[in-house]
């Protein structure tokens, strides 16, 4: 198909969907979206201006990105890219990877059959039989939490004291990284996920140029895999019984996992693992917050929590897209797509189709079905859903046994990010039960 044949966006709106700070202004990007479902639910992409990358399919519709998520045979996660990446970043990866454009090679980006040989390496761990055995531990965590928030005064904001860490020690314990090098995981998490964001990147610098923030990722993928090859030494010399020792002596096919396999997967549970988690939950925090009603409902009716967990990760949507390859000539809602393509699924608009979820802006704990797509579907199906909600679960079984109430005391920021979002502040005013 020519390219002028092909259901193409304006120039504004394409720079939009890939422009960061428009998912940190949220009803706008919600209202484009709204209006691409109805007007081109799979619009092709070209780049403008300055933002250069290779065009891909922006896929808006819920039924579409299901339908994709769940073939893995013509929708690959290889050769290209599974993250939005201007051209400059991906020649950056292959330069510094020897030819892949992703820079981290791991469960995500690998296709069948290697993909699942590599998932049942620790897929026992992340199952909820084994979780029961770590339930305790957790409550503990959350407990520690729950602590910080209460000796933090009146006034505190929720994602630095409490949803940030709390997944992050959470998933660090698991994996049998020590407590004191949390801090260290969680700035070089905000780095790779949050390149550009001036308050996540470390840099305090606003609208950082897309060079720079090439260099912060790849810096903090380097920091990760010098961090894990050292822990890969020690788990090797003295395995224990935690993740880290599982992935140090793991054995594929008859042979042990390559340095970049091995880093990968390291870094995807270590940054994926509470990232998205901690947005989660402070968008759970956040809806409660702005409806006392439903925080006394709750509180008095726990078994309304799991819905709350569910519509929290929904609403939220941490992890905003992926892109898949077409491995042949297909379609995707009646549009021809040519094998090679690139195409972007998005789960923001797909959680908020209104075909699918009625009132989709509306935060309701009682939506049922809640089918949503922010774990995936299919193969590539979140490894930690079952741990993402008993963490949540626990926590906020926590918060409401000891607080009476709660209230927003400022106004929140989400941040600038087109890969995982979600709040990056929720001031609170809170009151101890």
């Amino acid at each position: 198909m020519a390219t002028q044949d092909k259901p193409r966006l304006d120039p504004a709106t394409a720079r939009a969907v890939i422009d960061p700070e428009s998912y940190a202004q949220w009803d706008g990007i919600l209202d484009t979206f709204d209006r691409l479902r109805e007007e081109k639910p799979v619009a092709w992409v070209e780049p403008e201006d300055d933002l250069v990358h290779p065009p891909f399919w922006l896929v808006t519709r819920y039924d579409d990105v299901m339908r994709m998520s769940k073939d893995n045979a013509t929708f690959l996660n290889n050769p290209h890219t599974v993250v939005f990446s201007l051209t400059e970043g991906i020649e950056f990866a292959k330069a510094m990877t020897g030819g892949s454009e992703h820079m981290v090679a791991s469960l995500v980006t690998f296709d069948g059959p290697i993909h699942m040989k590599y998932r049942k390496l620790t897929q026992e761990w992340f199952m909820p039989k084994n979780l029961r055995t770590v339930e305790d531990e957790i409550r503990g965590i959350a407990s520690a939490a729950v602590d910080r928030l209460l000796e933090a005064g009146e006034e505190v904001d929720f994602v630095k004291t409490v949803s940030a860490p709390y997944p992050l020690h959470v998933v660090m314990q698991i994996m049998g990284v020590p407590e004191e090098d949390e801090p260290r995981m969680l700035m070089l998490t905000q780095q790779l996920f949050g390149g550009s964001d001036e308050d996540l990147n470390q840099s305090g610098i606003k609208d950082l140029p897309p060079e720079a923030i090439t260099q912060l990722v790849a810096g903090a993928v380097a920091d990760f895999e010098a961090y894990f090859a050292k822990l890969t030494a020690e788990r090797r010399a003295n395995p224990t019984g935690d993740v880290a020792s599982t992935i140090a002596n793991a054995v594929i096919d008859g042979e042990p996992l390559n340095d970049r396999d091995m880093m990968g997967y390291y870094i995807i549970l270590a940054a994926a693992g509470h990232d998205t988690t901690s947005a989660s939950t402070a968008g759970a925090m956040l809806a409660l917050a702005q409806d006392p009603e439903q925080w006394a409902k709750v509180k008095a009716d726990r078994s309304l929590l799991p819905g709350i967990v569910e519509e929290a990760i929904r609403w939220t949507t941490p992890v905003q897209h992926f892109m898949r390859t077409a491995a042949e000539d297909t379609e995707v809602g009646g549009q021809p797509i040519a094998k090679g393509d690139w195409l972007m699924m998005n789960y923001v608009a797909a959680n908020h189709d209104p075909a699918h979820f009625d009132d989709p802006r509306r935060f309701d704990a009682a939506r049922s079905p809640n089918r949503h797509l922010a774990f995936g579907a299919g193969a590539h199906q979140c490894l930690g859903l079952h741990l993402a909600r008993l963490e949540m679960r626990i926590l906020f079984e926590t918060l409401l046994d000891r607080i009476d109430s709660v209230e927003l005391a400022g106004e929140p920021a989400r941040s600038k990010s087109t890969f995982v979002g979600g709040l990056k502040a929720l001031p609170l005013r809170v009151k101890p039960a």
